[in-house]
């Protein structure tokens, strides 16, 4: 099945409305005639009504880097995927490393906001990865499985997988294409046994851990690295832009 590659940008928290406007206006123009390639920026929440204006009409789609399970309550500071459906979202970044890290996010609480995502018409993107030392104790596999029954198993509805080995963001060494590709493989076998081979071949799964231009080619060339999650090299338009164009070899 063909799946055309997608190039998420995740500019964390980076991007007054001063920068994130620029910063998303050189994207898309950057990116305007590149076929083929799915790209979506996630500035922080106080920016998405900006770049959303920027983006409406484009083929560039708006995304949020988390949410709420409930559609509304008491829960201060937070934001629901009813609201980010509101500001023209499409997709929506679940347990990303530095959630589950920094913020206690569990696999359990992954799962209510895939379901919430999904309840809104909403796609995520849930992020899955092992810890170095987690790795280096062989536990790649049963860390990785163990994320996705509990966030994935039983849930109907279009999705994105993230495989983002923590001990690989922001370090500036990525996963060799050889290993990110053998998880990718391994997610998608598991899709075939949660769900089915035909749905299992549908799901993007992306790779994220400090992708920059200098090894995105590779990584992008095996079969089952179907995209990038792209943190800092994506706050720089020119890097991001390379990126998405390498994407584009793929479809």
């Amino acid at each position: 099945m063909s799946r055309p590659p997608l190039v998420l940008a995740n500019w964390k928290m980076h991007g007054t409305l001063a920068e994130a406007g620029p910063l998303a206006s050189r994207v898309l123009e950057g990116v305007r005639r590149v076929a083929g390639v799915e790209v979506v920026l996630c500035p922080p929440f106080t920016a998405l009504g900006r770049v959303g204006e920027l983006l409406r009409g484009s083929s560039v789609a708006l995304g949020a880097q988390d949410c709420h399970w409930e559609t509304r309550g008491a829960f201060t500071g937070e934001v629901s995927a009813a609201m980010l459906a509101e500001l023209g979202c499409r997709y929506v970044l679940v347990g990303h490393s530095e959630r589950r890290r920094l913020f206690g996010e569990t696999d359990e609480r992954c799962r209510l906001k895939v379901e919430a995502t999904l309840a809104q018409g909403l796609i995520p993107v849930l992020c899955v990865g092992e810890s170095l030392e987690q790795r280096e104790r062989g536990q790649t596999w049963s860390v990785v499985e163990a994320q996705l029954e509990k966030s994935l198993r039983g849930i109907d509805g279009p999705v994105v997988i993230a495989y983002e080995p923590v001990w690989a963001i922001g370090s500036g060494v990525n996963a060799t294409p050889v290993q990110a590709a053998e998880v990718h493989a391994a997610i998608r076998r598991w899709g075939g046994e949660a769900w089915s081979k035909e749905r299992a071949a549908q799901p993007r799964i992306l790779y994220g851990g400090s992708i920059k231009p200098e090894n995105f080619a590779a990584l992008i060339g095996e079969d089952e690295i179907d995209g990038g999650l792209v943190g800092g090299a994506s706050l720089d338009a020119a890097s991001f832009i390379r990126l998405v164009e390498l994407a584009a070899t793929r479809s």
